[in-house]
């Protein structure tokens, strides 16, 4: 993608501004600096008056509250009366917009949120404890396929819905190898290293980028050769958020067939759900890399009565057609019962629509109407399983969500294949080689006014005692976390090591953990694009990171 900025006589403005304002900035910061003194200094540094008030949202504007709703894809905190929304909400058309933006946040001494799909669960994207400008960048969405040398350049602002359905309108045949869920913005996906139906066989979202544009603290436009190394590696899977703000991704699309097979098949526990899902931690791991399956695993009455059973569904998406699939599973897991009549050849951007909850017959533009899209409240948690779980431990598992009132889903999707053969430091997401599968938990508050009602209380407490019931069967030392799927429970400290080490070794392992606090140190040193599980800057007692 050809991403062109503004006049270099614009361009040199700003820099000239950077350079005089940043040194002098704690002598200019007012704390009775109010977002009108913001809008002034936007509108004072842009070449369009006119443009740029129409990119400006305050609470007094009657387009504040659905601006910032939009994005807002976690119900729980839109329902929320105790936070704290944004002063300024800015939604930039062009970078240097964004650079001013900067500029005027530094200035006047507001910290900053950047949003891309608003996407993250504990909606850090768009809510803080101190007031903050959010710079929303859902004008950014421009997309550039290339099939002919297998690349997309994608602006920050797109949703992964719209990357699937661009690439659709230029070619069946290439593929990005991203999430399911049609909402997530390719920014945040990206910074948390990313995975989807495709990492069996091409590694994770952040695996495949090639490039990228980047504005730094200092507000310099930055590519893969001017940041280096060091910054490049960070922002895949280190949270770009925590070192600047994501312009645009170059991407590596990757080969897929023209036709892919989908199958559903459920069990319960009458069925023998427990030794199917215990032979599956043996053989899905290890099976044909075109194969891929994610397993949803609930909780149910039976009929009209209050006994309840665990139902485990098996959702795969197999690269090949039917008559491929069918031998491979009855050799490898005859057990699954996978007859023709449960699979389903499509498209590959079909599956897109299945697995991001709609039927396979449904639109393809759909993917690409952020409206579309159905939002919950819901509360989070994730583990990765290195050995397999006895069924003695799946049946306490069992028992443990049986407590609950049904509200839960517990995820698990299947690792190995090409994943085994990165390095756990080839990028900072470090879950590699020797996963068998990630677990995602999470309750459900959407039929809730609010997160503070006693059956969310209930729910949420449950969720966190569960935790503790699978914490023997999960990773250990350090007992690992995804990123993208953030948990404020892990903990927030960071003014040491030792404290931020308590949730950072979880989402990047150690040695990840400290390079990035290495590389920190070096692009933003003051800390100021920072949120409560942003990358930490320590003092320089610290110096032996």
């Amino acid at each position: 993608m050809k991403i062109q900025t503004s006049s270099s006589v614009f361009i040199l403005i700003l820099s000239l501004s950077f350079h005089v304002s940043w040194g002098s900035l704690s002598s200019i910061v007012d704390d009775t600096s109010t977002s009108q003194d913001f809008i002034s200094c936007l509108q004072s540094n842009s070449n369009n008056f006119t443009t740029i008030s129409q990119l400006i949202f305050t609470p007094t504007n009657s387009s504040y509250l659905p601006v910032w709703a939009a994005a807002a894809n976690n119900l729980r905190f839109i329902n929320k009366s105790s936070i704290i929304r944004p002063s300024i909400i800015v939604t930039p058309t062009d970078e240097t917009q964004i650079q001013t933006a900067l500029l005027c946040t530094k200035l006047h001494g507001y910290e900053m949120r950047i949003r891309c799909g608003g996407h993250d669960f504990e909606g850090i994207s768009y809510i803080a404890d101190v007031p903050f400008v959010m710079l929303d960048l859902v004008n950014m969405r421009s997309i550039d396929i290339d099939v002919e040398n297998q690349t997309a350049w994608v602006q920050g602002g797109v949703v992964l819905g719209e990357l699937y359905y661009a690439i659709s309108q230029k070619t069946n045949t290439s593929y990005f190898p991203a999430g399911i869920c049609p909402a997530v913005g390719v920014s945040g996906f990206l910074s948390g290293g990313g995975y989807g139906n495709l990492l069996r066989k091409y590694g994770a979202g952040a695996d495949n980028v090639l490039d990228a544009r980047f504005v730094d603290v200092n507000g310099n436009i930055l590519d893969r050769k001017s940041m280096g190394e060091d910054l490049f590696w960070a922002i895949r899977g280190g949270g770009a958020s925590s070192f600047g703000i994501a312009l645009a991704w170059k991407l590596r699309l990757v080969p897929v067939p023209e036709t892919v097979t989908l199958f559903m098949v459920n069990f319960t526990l009458e069925q023998g759900a427990t030794d199917i899902f215990h032979k599956y931690q043996y053989v899905l791991p290890n099976i044909d890399r075109d194969l891929q399956v994610r397993v949803l695993i609930t909780s149910e009455n039976i009929g009209n009565t209050t006994q309840k059973t665990i139902r485990i569904m098996f959702q795969g998406l197999y690269q090949g057609n039917i008559d491929t699939l069918l031998p491979l599973l009855d050799q490898n897991f005859p057990e699954l019962n996978l007859t023709r009549e449960l699979c389903e050849e499509v498209r590959m951007v079909q599956s897109s629509l299945l697995f991001g909850g709609f039927p396979t017959s449904t639109p393809i533009e759909t993917l690409a109407n952020r409206s579309a899209i159905v939002k919950t409240s819901y509360k989070t948690k994730s583990d990765y399983v290195r050995t397999p779980i006895p069924k003695s431990g799946l049946r306490k598992i069992w028992k443990k969500m049986f407590e609950n009132d049904n509200s839960q889903t517990v995820v698990m999707y299947t690792f190995g294949g090409k994943m085994a053969e990165y390095s756990d430091t080839a990028i900072p997401y470090p879950h590699r080689s020797g996963v068998l599968y990630q677990v995602l938990k999470t309750v459900s508050l959407t039929d809730q006014a609010s997160d503070t009602t006693d059956i969310s209380l209930n729910r949420l407490a449950w969720l966190r005692s569960f935790d503790k019931t699978i914490e023997p069967y999960v990773s250990k030392n350090p007992r690992e976390a995804y990123s993208n799927y953030n948990d404020l429970d892990l903990g927030v400290g960071s003014d040491t090591y030792e404290e931020a080490s308590v949730w950072g070794e979880r989402y990047w392992k150690r040695a990840n953990f400290k390079k990035l606090i290495r590389i920190k140190a070096k692009v933003d040193p003051d800390n100021f694009f920072r949120h409560p599980q942003s990358i930490p800057v320590f003092s320089r007692s610290h110096s032996d990171i």
